[in-house]
């Protein structure tokens, strides 16, 4: 009997324990593994509530900004001299090739150095002023292409914001484009407008963006690029990260503004000193043109005015470059 009871009882301990062990793959079959699969998942699109999940999706898009940004200065550096005044005359809006840039400088040059002589200027001080007369047109587009770009960026965010919601509204991002064009002035609405068209010609996105960075090499235009560009190939919510952006912009020009105010002071006090010598030098003309005249007939004068515009040159450039805050 009592052997009989223990066979029984190791039967049914067997049949329990193979009850436990099918439910348990069962579990594991039908609970278990659909919750790991959906974890993992979620993982690898960066929409699990795991902090560490989410650190590394935001540092794999980091790194597609950074690699975006390296290119981008890689392709500007491998330019050629011709390329680089192309892209200055782009920059400026100027419709000329680069031949028409030469002549121009060349003119620019000849005119300067022929008003010099005709003025009666020494013949040795002449290359200084053909110097001067072939770096003016050069000087001239570049404040050029400032101001547009100043121009862009001012009214860059609100056109983000216009974006945004047209987005939200269902409009496509063409469509957005398009309205951004038609309410804004260049250079903001004209690089839309062409953005619009190339598209319309059938040319992707990221050669639109990329000819447009050639145009208006602004750090803004470079990000709005890069983040659309990743954000076609990743997908997500575009209206959300032009949002971001755009917000950006905003903190970055409040910036800007606060560190231009804290360095007014700076700029005022540069500017009265720069001015003494000539504002000295006007009052020494009226009360006594014979004695200033020294410095502009005899070589000693001549070589003083030089050293003089020199340093000054020199302290100038300094103070310019410790009160100029490039964000």
């Amino acid at each position: 009997m009592i052997a009989q009871s223990t066979i029984i009882f190791v039967i049914i301990g067997a049949v329990v324990a193979m009850l436990m062990v099918g439910g348990g793959i069962i579990g594991a079959t039908f609970i278990i593994r659909p919750r790991m699969l959906l974890k993992k998942r979620m993982n690898q699109i960066g929409m699990i509530g795991d902090s560490g999940a989410t650190d590394k999706a935001e540092s794999r898009r980091q790194r597609r900004i950074q690699e975006k940004v390296k290119q981008l200065e890689a392709k500007s550096e491998s330019k050629g001299f011709i390329d680089t005044v192309n892209d200055m005359l782009l920059q400026a809006g100027l419709n000329i090739g680069p031949g028409v840039f030469f002549v121009l400088t060349l003119i620019s040059g000849t005119v300067v150095v022929g008003g010099y002589i005709v003025a009666g200027g020494a013949l040795k001080y002449a290359v200084l002023a053909l110097a001067f007369g072939l770096y003016l047109p050069k000087y001239v587009i570049g404040s050029m292409a400032r101001g547009r770009q100043k121009k862009f960026t001012q009214g860059f965010a609100n056109a983000l914001d216009l974006i945004v919601r047209g987005i939200r509204s269902g409009l496509p991002i063409n469509e957005c484009f398009s309205v951004v064009a038609r309410e804004f002035d260049p250079p903001l609405g004209e690089e839309f407008r062409l953005l619009v068209e190339g598209q319309n010609l059938g040319l992707t996105i990221d050669e639109l963006m990329a000819k447009g960075i050639e145009r208006l090499p602004t750090s803004e235009y470079k990000f709005f690029a890069i983040v659309t560009q990743i954000q076609r190939q990743t997908g997500g919510n575009l209206a959300d990260t032009l949002s971001n952006l755009s917000d950006v912009l905003r903190e970055r020009k409040k910036m800007r503004d606060k560190a231009q105010a804290m360095a007014s002071e700076a700029k005022a006090s540069a500017g009265i000193i720069g001015s003494l010598p000539f504002m000295v030098s006007g009052l020494l003309s009226v009360v006594n043109p014979d004695y200033l005249m020294l410095l502009f007939i005899t070589d000693t004068g001549n070589y003083m005015l030089a050293f003089g515009a020199f340093w000054m040159t020199l302290g100038s450039l300094v103070m310019r470059k410790m009160i100029n805050f490039k964000m």
